[in-house]
């Protein structure tokens, strides 16, 4: 798992975000302090989303782009220490293998 965080994204960093996930012109992805990417393979990238949206309440999206290798962008919007607890989160339980029976009180 790739990640990356960008804090008080541009408006431009934004519309690029809108256009690659399919949300409307006109539409508003809300008033979200931070970006968090996340790069993996699909079948991580849907637990984690899963996991990220249990543990704490961010909104996960999917970045449509073309990768030969069959990897997944998510992008998760937050305040800056939701997303930051999600990136841990996610992280901790693709290391520790634990995304099956996922429990938000057990870390």
């Amino acid at each position: 798992m790739q990640y990356r965080i960008i804090k008080a994204p541009s408006d431009g960093t934004k519309e690029i975000l809108k256009k690659r996930i399919g949300i409307r012109e006109n539409s508003e992805i809300g008033d979200y302090d931070t970006i968090g990417l996340v790069q993996g393979p699909m079948i991580d990238m849907i637990c984690a989303s899963d996991v990220a949206q249990k543990a704490t309440g961010v909104m996960v999206y999917d970045v449509k782009g073309i990768c030969p290798q069959h990897m997944v962008l998510l992008a998760i919007f937050g305040s800056t220490s939701s997303v930051e607890d999600a990136l841990s989160i996610m992280d901790d339980k693709l290391k520790s293998g634990t995304y099956n029976n996922f429990d938000i009180n057990v870390k």
